[in-house]
């Protein structure tokens, strides 16, 4: 009678472990997929902040611009320069050095000449 009781006993025990693994381990629709909203606009933020980061290293390393008073934006591939500069030449190059930057699509410039002094 004990041992009708114990194989009983194992048997549910191995059912129960069973059903527990299986369980536990994700199907092959959750690992797949697809990434969510919140995710997705996470990454083109970071990817917006990176492009613009690298837009302000090239214009700063750029000696005939001086981007002290220089803002750069940048969303989907577009970047838009903001501030003032000196003369009229250094808006020319500035978009031109944006323009060069990988990963620029297209770069609006909303640059204005500062008056000398100001």
């Amino acid at each position: 009678m004990k041992a009708i009781k114990t194989v009983k006993l194992l048997g549910g025990a191995l059912i129960v472990i069973a059903s527990i693994s299986a369980y536990a381990q994700p199907s092959n629709a959750e690992m797949a997929s697809p990434p969510t909203a919140e995710q997705t606009a996470k990454a083109a933020k970071s990817a917006d902040r990176a492009l613009a980061r690298k837009v302000r290293t090239a214009l700063s390393r750029n000696k005939n611009i001086s981007a002290t008073n220089v803002t750069v934006r940048a969303r989907s591939g577009v970047v838009t320069l903001q501030g003032s500069v000196p003369e009229q030449l250094q808006i020319d190059q500035a978009t031109q050095v944006a323009q060069s930057v990988p990963g620029v699509l297209s770069v609006k410039n909303a640059l204005t000449i500062r008056a000398f002094g100001q």
